[in-house]
């Protein structure tokens, strides 16, 4: 197996972004860090300053042109909480120059937020829902309802397929042992629906996060040698305390690396935190990286070419246009 700069990896400047807006969230998912991070001393319920998203996107606009995939707005919680979201995606829909996508829960997303969110343009909205049976769902995502869920969902995609909008709807789902045995009944209802892709990925940890399944995946009797991650090759993460990271499922700040207000991404990405980093990764030497040392995430992660990602779908949305 190959690891380092090959494919949509590039050494120039990073493939996707990951734009944390928010720490706030209205579930609290059995599989997510967000109960305990909001319980930590790290939870200030944060909110991205638009500016720094701008600055982003700039910056991609500049450096990113047939480097970069796209831009993933997405949050330490839920990003329709942000009362300025639509106004970031709209800039960088206008400004960047590369696909723009919004994860969701799905949960607060009415007519009102539909219209305004398929007014900003932006290329794919995926909504999280994790469960196809009512009970399924309210047991794996608390605070939630699966029929306000589910409407919202449909009522989208019903509006994106009318008039000139262009925006994909992709509905997700962790596999995980609450929902394992409805995973087809999942994918058939919303392909037959007419989402235009149906992601289920596989169950981590948050980066060691969320400590029963930290631990379940330790234990796990493996023969693997510990790969390196891939994300240190691949992405960047701008969270909402307007720190740069490298992990988007850090919720102790052990991945950030430096307040964006004072660098840039490309002297970032260049730079002797990322090298070391990458060595570290490739020689399995964690002593002075000890948020990645104890994850035990990377059995979860695929490098391109290892199965189908997140990344492989835009691309595949992109062949189409």
């Amino acid at each position: 197996m190959k690891y380092g700069f090959y494919y949509r990896l590039r050494e120039e400047f990073p493939s996707q972004f990951i734009v944390d807006i928010t720490e706030n969230c209205n579930l609290a998912c059995i599989h997510c860090g967000h109960p305990s991070f909001k319980r930590s001393r790290y939870y200030m319920g944060r909110l991205l300053d638009p500016d720094l998203n701008a600055k982003l996107v700039d910056e991609v606009r500049q450096h990113g042109e047939e480097v970069t995939q796209y831009i993933r707005y997405s949050a330490s919680g839920e990003p329709l909480l942000h009362p300025r979201l639509c106004e970031m995606l709209f800039y960088a829909v206008d400004h960047s120059g590369v696909t723009v996508t919004l994860t969701t829960n799905g949960t607060l997303m009415n007519d009102k937020w539909i219209e305004q969110l398929l007014a900003t343009g932006v290329n794919l909205i995926d909504i999280s829902i994790d469960a196809f049976l009512l009970e399924t769902y309210a047991a794996i995502r608390d605070h939630g309802d699966l029929k306000v869920t589910r409407g919202n969902v449909l009522r989208l995609l019903q509006r994106s397929k009318e008039g000139s909008h262009r925006t994909k709807v992709v509905v997700s789902y962790i596999e995980q042992p609450q929902n394992v045995r409805e995973t087809r009944d999942f994918e058939a209802f919303w392909k037959d629906s007419g989402a235009d892709a149906v992601v289920i990925r596989r169950q981590h940890s948050n980066a060691g996060a969320v400590k029963a399944i930290a631990d379940l995946m330790r234990e796990e009797e493996t023969r693997e040698v510990r790969r390196p991650c891939l994300y240190p090759w691949e992405r960047m993460v701008l969270n909402p305390r307007g720190y740069l990271a490298f992990c988007p499922a850090d919720w102790t700040h052990g991945s950030s690396i430096v307040d964006y207000r004072n660098t840039t991404i490309y002297e970032t990405w260049k730079g002797e935190f990322y090298q070391r980093l990458r060595e570290a990764h490739l020689a399995n030497q964690y002593a002075r990286h000890r948020f990645c040392g104890q994850c035990p995430d990377w059995k979860a992660i695929r490098w391109p070419d290892e199965g189908l990602s997140y990344a492989d779908m835009i691309e595949e949305f992109h062949a189409m246009e």
